[in-house]
């Protein structure tokens, strides 16, 4: 008996600024901005399905909306980090990508803990000040 695939199942992209050459493994990076990539996970039914790693264009002054262009553009609906300044928090805003706090070491730690729904959403109270 061959069984229908569950078109029930949403699968939510996260994306989690990594230290290169991310991946699961890869250790968090502690600011978005300032990361050398993202490990974009993909999370459906509660469970990581798969995961890409995406470059993260050099970081300069004035142009912290490049990784917000950069991550709607892979459709992420997600972004978990340690700290994010107030600018580019709106800009995920306004693209519809959702900013919640960073969690755990490693990248694979910090997108479980976002399927679990362990990570609260950052609101412009919680943006770096620098």
């Amino acid at each position: 008996m061959q069984t229908e695939p569950n078109v029930n199942v949403k699968t939510v992209r996260v994306a989690v600024p990594s230290i290169s050459p991310g991946g699961l493994e890869a250790p968090r990076a502690e600011h978005f901005g300032r990361a050398e990539c993202f490990t974009v996970v993909d999370i459906a039914d509660g469970e990581i399905v798969g995961a890409e790693v995406v470059s993260n264009p050099p970081h300069v002054e004035g142009g912290c909306m490049a990784p917000v262009l950069l991550l709607a553009e892979h459709c992420v609906d997600a972004l978990v980090v340690s700290g994010i300044g107030g600018r580019p928090l709106a800009g995920f805003r306004q693209v519809g990508i959702q900013v919640h706090a960073g969690l755990g070491d490693d990248v694979e730690t910090a997108a479980r803990a976002f399927a679990a729904g362990q990570l609260p959403p950052l609101g412009p109270e919680h943006a770096c000040q620098h």
